[in-house]
């Protein structure tokens, strides 16, 4: 039995807002703790599917709802799909939505027809064509029904990625390109002091950006440095004036960054959390341990390029696109859920050696366009013929490594097959 303030909006035909969790006004917050207690960061249009659920079981009801596609991504599939006591008979995967409105709104949408029984012929819509499928997953893959949860470790025994230092300073640790040189003609006795910073937009679009990093710097060598002080000083009030509790505590410490996470001399894989739906690659690539990152970023201290052969395939990146979460359409990379629960290959030693050769190929064809920034390589109209080959030779060492059919495995076959090989590996945890 459906009551209350739901019940007058179904009645009234009424469609629900594509209001993330934050925007969320306080009606709706309190509509959504009742149904789902205990949870948060889900999308209103989540109540509709778990009303209609609740409502259809037991019946031969089929209902189809338009809704923000995060409902099918990352980890709000996982805490949404485990309320749902429904198979998904057809779907149409992600397109945009433009409002017919003056102000037009530019949604991410899924349509998905469900219902408390299976249909024996289920499809899947993209692209104008029909795709007939044996099961439809919360992913909206033609795969095994299970959830890729967030997890703190890796399922495989490989190198931990970590996120990268959050600053949380106000920007007063942090010297812009433009401001550099007039700041070390001030005080070039502060120039010791001074690293790289990358975020993804540094990293991806070649921008350069410093930091103030004064881990062990004395204070005695603070005092001779009067622009560092002020910046000091500044960063502790802007820290202690914060509506943040969690941020007020680093008063405290206001030379440091809020969270350094970041291993001292170490290089690392640069792992960018944001990237373009449009790029086919995410480019990651090493950096050394001189180089500062912000939370922007996740990093991999002391991986090779072997790792950096699997990440940056075609089947990582499958996987990823079928599990990551999005910023609009733009990926968003997640070390809990992405990278700690991909499934990873186990290749004899010749096919680890042809990986590492092909990872290798692909720094060296970057190298070849150093007047170039990786957003300008990774331009699919853009991607010079020998980088494009060598990641085409990189995605067929690795599915080789993994046993699939390089002329005939299609990326949702890829992902299906990962999702069986990830279903396998956690039943032996």
């Amino acid at each position: 039995m459906i009551t209350g303030n739901f019940a007058l909006k179904l009645e009234k035909g009424f469609n629900p807002p594509f209001v993330g969790f934050t925007f969320q006004s306080q009606e709706q917050k309190a509509d959504m703790q009742k149904l789902f207690p205990k949870v948060k960061n889900l999308d209103y249009v989540c109540a509709w599917y778990k009303i209609a659920s609740d409502f259809i079981q037991g019946t031969e009801i089929e209902c189809s709802f338009v809704s923000t596609n995060s409902i099918t991504q990352g980890e709000t599939a996982a805490r949404l799909w485990p309320f749902l006591h429904v198979k998904i008979n057809f779907a149409h995967r992600t397109f945009q939505w433009n409002s017919e409105s003056n102000e037009k709104a530019h949604v991410h949408c899924v349509i998905l027809g469900f219902a408390a029984f299976d249909r024996p012929q289920k499809y899947i819509y993209q692209d104008n064509h029909a795709i007939a499928a044996k099961n439809i997953n919360a992913y909206l893959l033609d795969a095994p029904d299970l959830l890729v949860t967030s997890r703190n470790t890796p399922i495989c025994d490989v190198p931990k990625m970590i996120y990268g230092n959050k600053p949380a300073d106000g920007g007063n640790l942090i010297i812009e390109n433009k401001d550099l040189a007039e700041f070390l003609k001030k005080e070039p006795q502060g120039k010791k002091f001074i690293r790289p910073l990358l975020g993804a937009e540094e990293y991806i679009h070649g921008k350069k950006r410093w930091c103030l990093w004064l881990v062990g710097a004395s204070p005695a060598e603070l005092k001779k440095c009067p622009l560092i002080l002020e910046r000091i000083r500044k960063c502790q009030e802007k820290r202690a004036g914060s509506i943040a509790k969690g941020i007020q505590k680093f008063a405290d410490t206001p030379t440091l960054f809020a969270q350094i996470t970041q291993p001292e001399g170490v290089d690392f894989i640069i792992v960018p959390l944001t990237t373009s739906e449009r790029r086919k690659y995410i480019p990651m690539g090493f950096m050394s341990k001189e180089v500062k990152v912000t939370n922007l970023v996740s990093i991999i201290p002391d991986a090779g390029v072997y790792e950096l052969g699997i990440l940056s395939s075609n089947v990582h990146i499958a996987w990823m696109r079928a599990v990551a979460g999005r910023l609009k359409s733009d990926y968003r990379y997640s070390k809990d859920v992405v990278y700690n629960n991909f499934p990873w290959p186990s290749p004899t030693q010749k096919q680890r050696e042809t990986i590492e050769k092909t990872a290798q190929g692909i720094l060296d064809a970057r190298a070849n366009h150093a007047d170039s920034t990786l957003a300008d390589l990774y331009d699919e109209a853009l991607m010079p013929p020998d980088l494009r080959k060598a990641h085409q030779a990189n995605d067929r060492a690795v599915m080789a490594a993994y046993g699939f059919d390089v002329g005939s495995m299609t990326e949702a076959g890829c992902v299906a097959e990962l999702m069986v090989r990830y279903r396998e590996i956690s039943s032996h945890e």
